[in-house]
């Protein structure tokens, strides 16, 4: 990174370069949390050529402004080029300890099947601008970018930054890289989904025949979290109105609870689905994914009914790595 500018940069560029060639560096999480803590160095610390465990233990301290939660997103960058240094004995600089993620508050919109027609419905009414690529390419791209999070459970990142070479069409397999955190892992598509994907591919191909993201954008790059929030927000509140608080997100959580309430009345096998939904979603843990069970009314006595001593055994209170 040319407008790198401390005294420790050639590290930062070596860690950089080690992260992509690995294929795990994400961009829009982590280039601008280094670049800053680069900048930080550089005004602090100008004389510095090596890492100083001051200079991590000031620039990782938790902010007024910031809940542990957001600490902890703009430091993990930190954290793990710090692991590299060690790894290599370039740095005997310990880590910035992981703070507790504060008790959540937020309960994600519960979506009613009218309420998803009707948004799905505005989706694919779309009238774009007569000879504006950029709106032909919008109007293409939307009513399956949202169908995609809806059936699949992604995260909206990871759809985002989901490149065309990582969608296998032919198998039906999207192969997740640029995740939260490193872990990569694989969804299996609905053959409805893969269908609605290959046809998406064959059209938006004649507009960006080269294109590198599955879902590009007219300037050639992946869509920022902004364009989901904005697009999301105009449609949905179009047909359901103002007083909805849904956002992007929820369809993912929707996902978890249509997934998991289909299991009461399949006499599911507890631990498989459990770990099949786990896995498909990009959890770390397996426990990660109880924190659905919480807004799932009545599924979590249901299923200590079901699974008696086990579920505790299986499913422990722990924090979630869940965004």
């Amino acid at each position: 990174m040319s407008n790198l500018k401390s005294g420790i940069a050639p590290l930062i560029e070596r860690f950089i370069e080690y992260r992509k060639a690995s294929g795990c560096w994400n961009k829009p999480a982590y280039g601008l949390n280094i670049k800053l803590f680069d900048h930080f160095c550089a005004n602090n610390y100008p004389a510095c050529t090596e890492l100083k465990q001051e200079m991590v233990d000031t620039w990782c301290a938790k902010r007024i402004s910031e809940k542990n939660v957001s600490c902890n997103t703009r430091t993990i960058v930190i954290r793990a080029f710090i692991e590299y240094l060690r790894n290599r004995n370039l740095t005997s600089v310990l880590p910035a300890a992981i703070l507790k993620a504060e008790p959540r508050t937020y309960i994600p919109h519960a979506f009613t099947d009218d309420e998803l027609k009707r948004f799905f419905r505005e989706c694919d009414n779309i009238k774009p601008y007569p000879g504006k690529t950029m709106f032909v390419i919008r109007k293409l791209t939307i009513p399956v970018f949202f169908r995609l999070l809806y059936s699949s459970g992604l995260r909206t990142t990871e759809a985002r930054l989901l490149k065309k070479e990582n969608v296998n069409l032919d198998h039906g397999i999207i192969d997740v890289r640029q995740s939260k955190g490193y872990d990569q892992h694989y969804v299996a598509l609905h053959d409805t989904m893969n269908n609605l994907l290959k046809r998406y591919d064959k059209a938006i191909s004649k507009l960006q025949p080269n294109r590198t993201y599955f879902f590009q954008s007219h300037k050639d790059s992946y869509y920022s979290r902004d364009w989901v929030k904005d697009n999301f927000n105009k449609l949905w509140r179009k047909v359901n109105g103002f007083e909805s608080k849904a956002v992007a997100y929820d369809i993912r959580h929707h996902y978890a609870i249509v997934n998991i309430n289909n299991w009461i009345d399949d006499g599911f096998e507890f631990s498989d689905n459990l770990q099949y939904l786990s896995k498909s979603m990009g959890h770390r843990f397996i426990e990660s994914t109880r924190e659905y069970y919480s807004i799932v009314p009545r599924l979590a006595d249901t299923l200590r009914d079901k699974t008696e001593k086990g579920f505790n055994a299986i499913v422990p209170e722990v924090d979630s790595d869940e965004e």
